[in-house]
Parts: C-alpha cells; sequence; structure tokens
C-alpha cells in the first residue's frame, strides 16, 4: 500500500478537522476476517473540496458520505476518494478486514497450549488503516467511541473503560482526541488481575496459559506501575489523562510494548515462565516506565508529523531509565543502559543510514518506520539525559510542564517543545538543539586531540584515578569539564598524572571514550577494581568500540574479558559482555580458526563464575554463566555435560534447567549435531507451549542435515504459513558457524529470496529476515558483493533495504576487525 507523504498529510490537515470516530468491530465471523463499520465525523475548511480516506479491507462493502453512496470499486490499494465535501461531514465505512499473523492491525493469534484464540490490534505507525477506515496521520486527533461483539467468553479491551452491556457485547466510554494509531482493541478469554491506585482502575491481562505466571509476577508489576504513577504526579503538573490503566501481555508482539492510552500492550515475554536476572526484571519495570511516559509524551501531545518521533520515543526512553532509578529498587539503570542499550544507538550512528535524532524531513511514512531504531530511543535519551545536566533538572521539567500546559490533547513540533524549554530556563536550547538534534555521528573524546573530532558541545565530567597499595585503581576526584565544539589539543592535563585518566565518567553524555597510552595500560592491568559499576560501563563500552573500530585486536578484547569479567558484580554487564564476546568477537572478529580457543576461554570465565557463587550468592549471577555455557558448548565434554544437564534436568547446584534453559541446551546440542528430530518432538511434547512451538522451530533449523536446512530454508523463503514469531525463531537457528560448509550452498540464495518473500508478505517479514535471517557468520568479502550488487540493482522494500544496508556495514566492519586480528 503507498505511503502517506508528509506532503499529503499537511494537505489534508490543513483542509480537515476530525472530530469522532465510533467504530464497531464484530469479531465473530470466522478465523479468517472481521467486521468493522466506521462512523467518522469531520470538519472541512473548503466546502466542495477533495480528500481521501485509509483502508486496507478484504472487502469493502458499503461506503456513505452526507447520505451519498461511493462507489466501493472507487477504492485504490489503501485510499478511498471522499468528494464535494461540506462544512461538516459523516461517512459511514462498513467493510470487512483480514486478520493478520505478523502482527499488523488485528494480530489472531491460536494458543497451541489449549486452542483459545487472542486477538489484539497493532495500529502504530500507519496500520490503523488495517482495522478501521481512518484519516491515519498523528495530527488529526480525535474522540473514540468504540463497541466490540464478541464471543460471550472473552474479555474485551479499548481504550476507554468498558462495560459488558449484554453476553458478547462490549460499549466503551469516549476517549479524550487521540492519534488514529494510539487506537487499541484487545479481546480473548485473557485472565485478569485488577486492582486500583490513587483513583486509577488498574489491570493485568494475558493469556490463560500464563495466568499462574502472571499471577506470581503481578504483585511486581503493580508495585512498579503504583511508584511510576506516583513519580509521574510528583515531576508533572498534569494528572494521568485517560482513566483507567490497563497493561495487557500479548502474544507474537512486534514491539516490546505499544503506549495506547489506557490499553498498553506489551510483549507476552515480559511475564516470565521461566527463571530470568534481576537484569530482566529491571528491563520490564523500565518498559512500564517508558510507555507510561508516552501517556504524556506522545499521547496527551503528540508530534505533528513522524520527523518528530523523537519527541515521544527519546523522552519516554530517559525517562523510563530515570523514573524506575528513583522510585523502585533498581537504582542503577543507567549502568545497564550504558553498557547495553546505547551500544544500540553508537551502532546505528556509525552505519551510512545514520539520521539526526530529530531529522529535518521526513517524506513519508515508510520512511519513518525505519527511524525506530537506536538512535530515536538509545541516543536520543542519551541526548536528553545531556541536556539536563546542561539545563539543571529543574528547569528541564519546568519547561515539560509548560510545553504540557501549551498543547494538552493537541499536537507540537520540536520547535514547540524548545521554546518551552527556553522560556522556563532563558538558556539557548534552540542552539543546543542544532547541535545535538541536527546532526549524525558519534564524537570521540581523547585526553589530546591533534584534530577536532567534536561536533557538538559536551558537559562532563574525568574520573582521575590513582593505583592503591593492592595494584587496584582508587578514584582520586572528578573534574567537571565543558568540552566545547570543535575541540582540539589537549582536554585536561591534572598534575601529578593519574594512573587512568577516564572521560566521561558516570556516563552523562553521548560520545566514545580514547585512553592515552598510560591509561589504557591501567585498564587493561585493573579494569575490575573500579569501584563504580557505570564508571566499569563505561570503560568495558570504550573496549567494545576499539574493538569494533579495529583499533583493538579481537584477541586482547578476550583477554580483559578472561581476566577482569570472572569478578564482576553486575549481571547487566557480565550479561552483555558475554553475549559481544560470543556472537561478535568469537563468531565474527576472530579468524575462524581462532574460534575454538575463544569459545573454550569464554567457557572458562563461566565456569569461574559459577565457581564464585556456589554458595549461592547471586543467582543472576550464575544464571548467566549457565546461559553462557551453554552458547560456547564445544567438544565432546561439554556435550556429555550438557547432556547430563538436561537428564538430571538440573545443573549441578543450581539453577534447575526451566524450559527456557532445556531449549538453550537442546539447540546447542542440535547444531553440534548431538540431538536430533526425535528429542526435538520429545521436547515439544514436555513443553507445547507458544515458546516450545519457536523452541523447536528454532532447533530443527539448527539441525545440521541437509534435508532438515532444505524445510527451514522453504519455510523461511518460500512458503507463507509461519507467523512472525515462529519465522523469528526459525531464522534465528539456520545459520550456524559450526555448519560454515554446510550452509555454503544458501548464502548465494540469500539476497533474491529475501526479496521475493518480503514482496509477498510485507514489511514485517522484511524486518524479519533482515535482521535475523541474514547470514552473519558468512565474514567475507564475496557476501559484501554480493549484497552491493543487489542493492544497486534491485528494487527493495525500505524494512528489506535498511536491514539489508546496516548488515552490510556490520560486515565491512567484521571485515576490518578480522584483518586487525591477523
Amino acid at each position: 500500500m503507498p505511503a502517506l507523504t508528509r506532503a499529503e498529510a499537511q494537505t489534508r490537515a490543513r483542509l480537515l478537522d476530525v472530530r469522532s470516530y465510533s467504530i464497531d468491530v464484530d469479531l465473530t465471523r470466522g478465523g479468517e476476517v472481521f467486521g468493522c463499520a466506521t462512523r467518522v465525523r469531520f470538519g472541512c475548511a473548503e466546502p466542495g473540496g477533495s480528500t481521501f480516506i485509509e483502508i486496507k479491507p478484504e472487502a469493502l462493502r458499503r461506503a456513505v458520505l452526507n447520505g451519498r453512496e461511493l462507489d466501493p470499486a472507487a477504492l485504490a490499494e489503501n485510499r478511498l476518494p471522499l468528494d464535494d465535501l461540506a462544512a461538516d461531514n459523516e461517512l459511514v465505512v462498513e467493510a470487512e478486514m483480514r486478520y493478520s499473523h505478523t502482527g499488523e492491525g488485528m494480530h489472531r493469534f491460536t494458543d497451541p497450549v489449549d486452542g483459545e484464540t487472542y486477538l489484539y490490534s497493532a495500529c502504530a505507525l500507519d496500520e490503523a488503516q488495517r482495522v478501521f477506515a481512518a484519516f491515519d496521520q498523528p495530527d488529526l486527533k480525535a474522540v473514540f467511541e468504540v463497541a466490540v461483539t464478541a464471543p460471550e467468553d472473552w474479555t474485551v479491551l479499548s481504550n476507554g473503560v468498558g462495560e459488558q452491556v449484554r453476553p458478547g457485547r462490549w460499549e466503551f466510554t469516549a476517549t479524550p482526541p487521540i492519534s488514529t494509531y494510539l487506537a487499541a482493541v484487545v479481546a480473548g478469554p485473557y485472565h485478569a488481575v485488577r486492582s486500583e491506585h490513587d483513583g486509577i482502575p488498574l489491570g493485568l491481562y494475558c493469556r490463560r496459559s500464563l495466568a499462574r505466571h502472571l499471577e506470581d509476577d503481578a504483585e511486581e508489576i503493580l508495585r512498579i506501575t503504583r511508584r511510576c504513577f506516583d513519580r509521574y504526579h510528583e515531576i508533572f503538573d498534569e494528572r494521568y489523562p485517560f482513566g483507567s490503566y490497563d497493561q495487557a501481555f500479548v502474544p507474537e508482539f512486534n514491539w516490546g510494548a505499544m503506549e495506547n492510552p489506557g490499553c498498553v500492550t506489551f510483549r507476552d515475554e515480559f511475564v516470565f515462565r521461566s527463571a530470568v536476572t534481576d537484569t530482566q526484571r529491571e528491563e520490564r519495570a523500565i518498559v512500564i516506565a517508558h510507555e507510561m511516559a508516552h501517556m504524556w509524551f506522545g499521547d496527551l501531545v503528540t508530534m505533528r508529523w513522524w520527523d518528530d518521533l523523537w519527541l515521544n520515543e527519546s523522552f519516554a526512553e530517559y525517562m523510563g531509565q530515570q523514573i524506575i532509578s528513583e522510585a523502585t529498587r533498581f537504582e542503577q539503570t543507567w549502568t545497564a543502559f550504558g553498557v547495553r542499550r546505547k551500544s544500540w544507538g553508537y551502532d546505528a550512528d556509525q552505519r551510512a543510514n545514520t539520521h539526526p535524532v530529530a531529522p529535518e524531513r521526513v517524506d513519508d511514512t515508510a520512511e519513518a518506520l525505519l527511524n525506530f531504531d537506536g538512535i530515536s530511543y538509545a541516543k536520543g535519551a542519551s541526548a536528553v539525559r545531556q541536556l539536563v545536566a546542561w539545563l539543571g533538572r529543574d528547569a528541564f521539567l519546568a519547561g515539560i510542564n509548560e510545553h504540557f500546559s501549551r498543547h494538552r490533547y493537541g499536537n507540537a513540533t520540536l520547535a514547540d517543545f524548545l521554546d518551552a524549554l527556553a522560556s522556563a530556563s532563558g538558556r539557548d536550547v534552540h542552539g543546543w538543539a542544532e547541535s545535538w538534534l541536527r546532526t549524525t555521528g558519534v564524537d570521540t573524546l581523547r585526553p589530546e586531540a591533534e584534530s577536532a573530532d567534536v561536533r557538538r558541545p559536551h558537559r562532563i565530567r574525568a574520573g582521575l584515578y590513582d593505583r592503591d597499595g593492592d595494584g587496584g585503581l582508587a578514584l582520586r576526584e572528578v573534574v567537571p569539564l565543558d568540552v566545547e565544539q570543535g575541540h582540539k589539543g589537549t582536554l585536561i592535563a591534572p598534575e601529578p598524572r593519574p594512573d587512568l585518566l577516564l572521560l566521561n565518567d558516570g556516563d552523562l553524555t553521548y560520545a566514545k571514550v580514547r585512553f592515552d597510552e598510560g591509561s589504557w595500560h591501567a585498564v587493561t592491568e585493573s579494569l575490575g577494581t573500579v569501584e563504580a559499576p557505570l564508571s566499569r560501563a563505561v570503560l568495558w563500552t570504550a573496549a567494545r568500540d576499539m574493538v569494533r573500530d579495529a583499533e583493538l585486536p579481537a584477541s586482547a578484547f578476550i583477554e580483559l574479558v578472561v581476566r577482569h569479567l570472572p569478578n564482576e558484580p553486575v549481571v547487566a554487564i557480565v550479561e552483555t559482555v558475554l553475549e559481544f564476546s560470543r556472537h561478535q568477537v568469537a563468531d565474527r572478529y576472530l579468524p575462524p580458526e581462532r574460534r575454538a580457543d575463544a569459545l573454550a576461554e569464554l567457557t572458562g570465565v563461566c565456569r569461574r563464575i559459577l565457581r564464585r557463587t556456589e554458595d549461592g550468592s547471586d543467582e543472576g549471577l550464575r544464571l548467566t554463566a549457565v546461559r553462557g555455557m551453554i552458547a560456547c558448548a564445544q567438544g565432546p565434554r561439554a556435550v556429555a555435560e550438557l547432556a547430563d544437564w538436561l537428564e538430571a534436568d538440573s545443573v549441578p547446584g543450581g539453577p534447575l534447567l526451566d524450559p527456557a534453559l532445556r531449549w538453550k541446551v537442546l539447540l546447542r546440542l542440535c547444531v553440534l549435531g548431538e540431538a536430533g528430530e526425535d528429542r526435538v518432538a520429545a521436547e515439544l511434547e514436555r513443553d507445547p507451549s507458544a515458546t516450545g512451538h519457536e523452541g523447536a522451530a528454532r532447533c530443527r533449523a539448527a539441525l545440521p542435515d541437509r534435508d532438515a536446512k532444505a524445510a527451514a530454508w522453504r519455510a523461511l523463503f518460500r512458503e507463507d504459513e509461519l507467523s512472525n514469531y515462529l519465522l523469528t525463531a526459525t531464522a534465528e537457528g539456520f545459520w550456524q558457524p559450526e555448519q560454515r560448509e554446510l550452509l555454503a550452498a544458501w548464502v548465494p540464495l540469500y539476497f533474491d529470496e529475501a526479496l521475493a518473500a518480503t514482496e509477498r508478505r510485507g514489511q514485517a517479514v522484511g524486518r524479519v529476515l533482515g535482521r535475523f535471517g541474514f547470514p552473519e557468520h558468512a565474514v567475507e568479502p564475496d557476501l559484501l558483493r554480493a549484497g552491493e550488487a543487489h542493492l544497486k540493482d534491485n528494487e527493495v522494500p525500505p524494512s528489506l533495504r535498511r536491514r539489508l544496508e546496516d548488515q552490510l556495514d556490520d560486515l565491512r566492519r567484521a571485515l576490518r576487525a578480522r584483518h586487525a586480528a591477523v
């Protein structure tokens, strides 16, 4: 379907005043389609003018404009022309709409555990038209009234407060003005946990097969929800503006969560059915706070067009981290952000497809969708954190509240927001924004720089560390620094010279940091002795940057891991460093002949962590080490050990092997050729859940057997039956570095077949095949040349093109890192 352009949206916004949608959804028409009748009331500034409304139906049954029947055949792709408009208009559209299995529009899922069916809408970015007829752009906000007919034993949720007026018939109160992409319907035999806080009705919902797991976690989720509300109500003048607050954990969700006002949807992996680390619980808490922040940033005040996506995501990302650190037991959120989340931004910002946090212009919705990335989220949140450091927290919050007051229930732009901040602070916020939000790339801060490598101003702290009597590094002092745009030369020259000079200590800004020779020597010798977790996070991230930039040999990074990670107490750091070491350094940056040695060394790191946690001192670290040992297992000893764990259903000394760990063990055995279809089928019988089916798909695709690979390839690229999650699982299993020779025949087929599958199945499938279906293990110049030629010679849909361009950028980086490792 054609993307809506910025120019078209501006023209339509000048013409129309959309007042209300009345949407009546019928979910009782079988498993393929649902019915939707939409009544839209809107004004027109130029009577006699024309426009269009979007709808993507299976069948358009009827359209009536101001009592005049329209010809359904006039629908061209997703656009229904509306001509001869009056000053006041009423449009009625009746249609049958197709259910989705790729997380777009109205997604339909049947739980393999009990055969129950669950539905939910996913209307962002411009998918509302797959659910109802819509003027589908963010600045045509309107009041929504929703009614739903569903099976009598189902629960139905929407943005307003709902009531079952008769069996199977649900009606919802009218919303305040909201954008079309925020409209929501969730329906099915969902299990509910209900509560209340500060006059706000609260609800948690999940599939019945996950009910006991939600009950186990409900107290924690509700406690975090309550504390976030309390904290937001302390700092924002405007109370929560949308009535009740339901949080629905839904299956096969493409995003982490979606901020539908009053009816937030989360991927139901956040209902933990297996053991998790505290870092994973912290991540869930941050997502809860992130989506709640959107009730103000994005829902109460909404961007006018998608070039100001950052006004939604950057601020929600920042607030999610900050509010959780202030209001809950997770006080070190910025450590995990610095070592993991921020790297997502750094990586995206160093690719050819980088873009400003706040682009000057986003031409259409297809381009906008590509900007839901590490720049809009992680870099944007880092910029906001730097803004707070520069303005001061009080001025920042005053500006935010002024912004809400000026634009509540309306739309705003970057300029509007900067005006509010400038009014509250008296600072040149517009100038700051030009440097930070309109530019691309990552600055590099060095103690001494021969040339300017600083494109924006930075307010940072420099940590000065000296060796103590035990050879560790002790903090002497922290020195505040303002680094000017265009700086070169000596940045700081303290006397006496510290053993370690750490720029950006505390991680207040968004920049890569480098070291003088003596400081890097101190890092290699004593990284683990630096006391503050956030400072260690900055050091690990710097080392990661250096190996990615081919400034540090991959083998030297592994040496750093072996020396300092076994005694690291912060789970988020251990998880992130192990994951990067395994899947990037060992699999891609080191030559293939050195991979086995690297995996052995990483296994040794995990064993040391297991030994130091034998006393039960840290279950999260122990679980992380077990996961690492499984991922790195190779050779007869490791195979026998994994087989023993499966047989005993436990790791000696713990943890027990819950379903998630059992599938990880079995996957590794399948990759190594030590388990086959019989074991996979037996495990699926033991765990017939949706995640069990994903585990089985992953394992079957990973089998080192030509027939199994051929079947997985057909399912990925030539057949259209797999849902988005099963497609992802199959792709994750297919390419394995251990199977390089077996997979060689499929590598040349990838680009053409990924393109064909995306053209048939759509953008969501393209994103999966571009990310998880790419043969990352093949760090070869021939793959790079083939990819470059394919993108040059073919018209590739935007979602797949962006993924492939990013993959090729990362492949170039891997080739440089591999060359540096030789």
